[in-house]
């Protein structure tokens, strides 16, 4: 086993050991992950995947681990993915058809019941918020992807071949069809060395997605340790172990397993601060680095299959569009000002709605969307008034009576305390 060698990240040479100012850089990779980025990422593997022992590897320091997978420029990989999530939260199988979000184009369907596609992407990638999945992935570049969920007696299926989308749900014959927004490649997130990646924003599946997440900068909230190393889906990986120096946030440490030969992230695992299993743990079981068959990004709908054009409106709500705001800027176009409160690990979003809080809106909801709130609610109140907490193991949000609410990945008693700060 490699021995640990740890790294408290904090932008100071003397903390790093005198890191080069090169590697410094790197290391601003690692940082809490964003608010925002948590409540979109949710999705997370089952922890118990295939070890056959701890490879023996040369020793590497956190800030030079850091820069492998800053450098790693794997585009092209085939595989299995392990996914269970436990957030503490009801299943949201029932709700993922009529949930938004920002893969769906302008227009598109919302799923089944509405008049939409069952096989629109947005409601179906939400289901991977909760419970146990197995997926298959493939990539070959920024213009070919393909992400397909295993069930029992049933595959869903999204393929990105160039610049068309394909959707397709094989347990109602359905498919749902789109054009690949133009410049999608180059207006997609970017992973090292400026290459371009183009998975669905927002809704990571594989552990790279997951670290990018967690792995963008560093500052003083943050410690970064190698912790030996692993044998994952058949492949040597270090592990690395990132954990806030704050009070008052709800993930206590994130471990990302990283390939040793490529610096691709292989297994990615949240622990929450209140303890127990892992509330995100993704990993591969099955990981294939060389070049995917052309033949796996084609698709023509089976014979007989619906099919829904992204461009066709739903039955109600046909002139909106879908979008979820995918950071604080977002929200601006939500009629609402966001305002960041603290920082790193124990940062608070806090937006004014202008609204009535949640014991009044509850009123007018259905009865199902109403016992998910009081089933995740509590009573809070302090400087600022009175208010409701709903809450995960990960991301809470207080949302007061008067309509103002506060997120973060943060405790409850930090949700207060914040609020009673910005009264």
């Amino acid at each position: 086993m490699a021995p640990n060698d740890s790294a408290q990240i904090t932008g100071e040479t003397g903390e790093t050991g005198g890191v080069p100012a090169g590697r410094r850089r790197a290391a601003r990779y690692v940082v809490p992950v964003a608010v925002a980025g948590i409540t979109a990422a949710t999705i997370g593997l089952v922890p118990a995947l295939a070890s056959t022992g701890d490879p023996n590897l040369p020793k590497i320091s956190a800030a030079e681990l850091i820069e492998k997978i800053a450098a790693s420029d794997t585009e092209q990989l085939s595989g299995t993915v392990k996914i269970t999530t436990d957030l503490g939260i009801p299943s949201l199988g029932g709700l993922g058809g009529s949930a938004a979000g920002t893969f769906a184009p302008k227009g598109g369907a919302g799923g089944g019941e509405d008049g939409g596609s069952a096989a629109e992407p947005t409601g179906r990638l939400m289901e991977l918020a909760s419970g146990e999945h197995t997926l298959r992935v493939a990539a070959d570049g920024p213009d070919k992807q393909r992400l397909s969920i295993l069930d029992s007696a049933a595959e869903y299926s999204l393929i990105h071949n160039g610049g068309e989308v394909w959707a397709y749900d094989s347990a109602s014959n359905e498919a749902y069809h789109a054009k690949a927004p133009a410049g999608a490649a180059k207006g997609s997130e970017k992973g090292a060395k400026g290459k371009d990646r183009t998975a669905p924003k927002d809704l990571p599946a594989t552990p790279q997605d997951f670290a990018q997440e967690a792995l963008k900068a560093a500052g003083d909230t943050t410690s970064v340790t190698v912790d030996g190393t692993a044998r994952i889906a058949g492949r040597d990986a270090y592990q690395l172990v990132i954990k806030p120096k704050q009070k008052g946030s709800t993930i206590g440490s994130i471990k990302v397993a990283v390939d040793s030969k490529t610096g691709t992230p292989l297994k990615f695992t949240l622990l929450p601060s209140s303890g127990g299993k892992a509330a995100i743990d993704v990993g591969f079981t099955k990981v294939d680095f060389s070049k995917p068959a052309a033949s796996t990004f084609d698709f023509t709908p089976p014979k007989g299959a619906k099919v829904t054009e992204a461009d066709e409106p739903k039955a109600a709500g046909k002139d909106q569009a879908h979008k979820t705001p995918k950071d604080a800027k977002d929200l601006k176009g939500l009629g609402a000002e966001p305002n960041v409160i603290g920082e790193g690990w124990t940062t608070v979003v806090q937006l004014d709605t202008g609204g009535v809080g949640p014991a009044a809106a509850s009123k007018d909801m259905p009865a199902q969307a109403r016992e998910f709130m009081d089933a995740l609610g509590d009573k809070v109140d302090g400087k600022f008034g009175s208010g409701t907490v709903f809450k995960t193991r990960l991301v809470n949000a207080l949302m007061t009576d008067d309509g103002k609410v506060y997120v973060g990945a943060v405790t409850k008693d930090a949700l207060v305390k914040a609020a009673n700060a910005a009264k």
